[in-house]
C-alpha cells in the first residue's frame, strides 16, 4: 500500500483526506472520502465529494496528474523529465504538455508508487525499475544518482490492439494494396519478421496480421511483457518472468519457446526478439513450423541484417550461421517507420546474401511517403521472389503493387 507521502500531488485538503484513508485502510468510496474530508475539516458537498474521489483515486491508484494524458486514445507514450517537463506522443512525435508537478518529490512519489503497484522496488538502493501494470501499461523509472536531473518516468500505453488490417488502412499505416499482399502472406502461412524503431507500430501490425489467421489455427504468443492481443478466437499467451532478488525463479523467452513447441502451435509468435531466443525461434521455423512471426528493433530495413547477426551472436552463432538460418527460416521482412504522416509500412523485403556471403535484405516493395502516407509504391529487385512466395495464396492477391 502507498504511503501518505504519495499524496503530494493533491491539494492540501485532499492530501489530508487521502492520508486518513491510507492510514485507516478505508476503501475508496464516496462515503469514505466524504468521511475523511469531514475528519480533516473539509465539507465539499455531494458534487465536490465526487470530484474529490476522482482526484484521490487518480493519485493513489492511477497515474495521478498524468491520467488525463493517458485517457486520450491517441496517446502511446508519456515521459516525465522533471516537474515542469512532461512530454507526450500522440503519433506525431514528442510534444511538450502543460502538465506540471508541484515538486521533484511529487514526481518521485508517483514513480515509487507506480513501481510498487506492480510489486517492484524503487529507492536509493535500487534506483531504476521497469514494470508492467494492469491495462497494458509499461512503466520505467529512474532515480538519482542514475539520473543527473532528478526522477525520470517513461510510460508506454497499449493501444490499437483490436485493430484489423482494414483499420490500419483507414489510419494510413498501410495502403490498400499492402493489405491485400499481407492477407496473402497470412493465407500462404509465410514466416515473417516485422522491424522498426521504438514506437513505429510493430506490435500493432503484428496483432492485426494475426487477426487474419484462420479461426481453426492455434496461436501461441510469447512475450517479455504481454502486449499482443490479436482478435483471434484461439490465442494462448506466455510471458517471461524475472528472477527474485536471489536470481531464482526466472523464466526466459528461450524457455517459453521450447514450452510453446510442446503446445501444438499452428502459429508460433515471439512479440519481440532481443536475445538468444532467436536460436530457438528460427530453429522452429526451420523444422516445419510455418506461419510464424516476430518483431525486432531496427531503424531501417537495411540495418535488419546487422541486428539479426547481433542477436545470433548472443545465441552463440557465427554471422554465417545466422545468415543461413534467416534465409531458410524467414520468408519476408516488413519494415515500419514513423514520418510526418505518422506510422507506416515503408518496405517489404526478403533476406539474401551479398557477394561476400553476408546477410542482407533485398527490397521487394518500397513505399515512398514524401510527407503524405503512401504517395507512391514501387517494385524492388526482389519483387518476383515475393510474388512466387504468394502465388495463388489469396483470391484478392493479383501479384502486382
Amino acid at each position: 500500500m502507498s504511503a501518505p507521502g504519495d499524496t503530494a500531488g493533491l491539494r492540501p485538503s485532499l492530501a489530508a483526506a487521502a492520508g486518513l484513508i491510507l492510514d485507516q485502510g478505508r476503501p475508496l468510496t464516496p462515503a469514505s472520502v466524504a468521511r475523511a474530508l469531514a475528519d480533516s475539516g473539509q465539507l465539499l458537498g455531494s458534487t465536490g465529494t465526487l470530484a474529490a474521489i476522482d482526484e484521490i483515486t487518480a493519485e493513489l491508484t492511477g497515474l495521478g496528474r498524468l491520467a488525463p494524458l493517458a485517457r486520450d486514445a491517441a496517446t502511446t507514450d508519456i515521459v516525465v523529465n522533471g516537474p515542469t517537463a512532461v512530454w507526450v506522443d500522440r503519433g506525431r512525435g514528442m510534444e511538450r504538455t502543460a502538465v506540471r508537478f508541484g515538486s521533484e518529490a511529487e514526481v518521485r512519489a508517483l514513480a515509487v508508487r507506480l513501481i510498487a503497484t506492480a510489486g517492484g522496488r524503487l529507492d536509493d538502493g535500487r534506483p531504476s525499475a521497469d514494470v508492467h501494470l494492469a491495462g497494458g501499461i509499461r512503466v520505467h523509472a529512474v532515480l538519482p544518482p542514475i539520473s543527473a536531473t532528478g526522477t525520470l518516468l517513461s510510460i508506454r500505453l497499449q493501444r490499437h490492439q483490436g485493430a484489423s488490417l482494414s483499420d490500419l488502412v483507414h489510419s494510413g499505416m498501410i495502403a490498400d494494396r499492402d493489405a491485400d499482399l499481407l492477407r496473402a502472406v497470412m493465407a500462404a502461412r509465410r514466416n515473417l519478421l516485422i522491424s522498426g524503431a521504438t514506437g513505429s507500430g510493430k506490435t500493432t501490425l503484428l496483432a492485426a496480421l494475426l487477426g487474419e489467421a484462420a479461426s481453426d489455427e492455434r496461436l501461441v504468443v510469447i512475450e517479455d511483457v504481454a502486449e499482443l492481443e490479436p482478435d483471434h478466437p484461439h490465442t494462448v499467451r506466455l510471458q517471461s518472468r524475472r528472477g527474485n532478488v536471489e536470481g531464482a525463479g526466472a523464466v526466459e523467452l528461450t524457455d517459453l519457446v521450447r514450452e510453446a513447441l510442446r503446445m501444438r502451435p499452428d502459429r508460433l509468435v515471439v512479440g519481440e526478439c532481443r536475445g538468444e531466443e532467436i536460436r530457438d525461434l528460427l530453429g522452429a521455423m526451420n523444422t516445419g513450423h510455418r506461419g510464424a512471426g516476430a518483431t525486432v528493433h531496427a531503424n531501417t530495413g537495411a540495418t535488419v541484417p546487422a541486428r539479426m547477426v547481433a542477436l545470433g551472436a548472443l545465441a552463440g552463432w557465427s554471422p554465417q550461421t545466422t545468415a543461413l538460418q534467416c534465409i531458410s527460416a524467414l520468408d519476408l521482412v516488413i519494415h515500419l517507420a514513423r514520418g510526418p504522416a505518422g506510422r507506416a509500412v515503408t518496405e517489404i523485403a526478403v533476406f539474401d546474401l551479398d557477394h561476400r556471403g553476408r546477410l542482407r535484405t533485398e527490397p521487394a516493395l518500397q513505399v515512398s511517403t514524401d510527407g503524405a502516407a503512401h504517395s507512391g509504391l514501387s517494385r524492388g529487385p526482389a519483387w518476383e521472389r515475393l510474388t512466387a512466395l504468394l502465388d495463388g495464396a489469396s483470391p484478392g492477391w493479383e501479384g502486382r503493387p
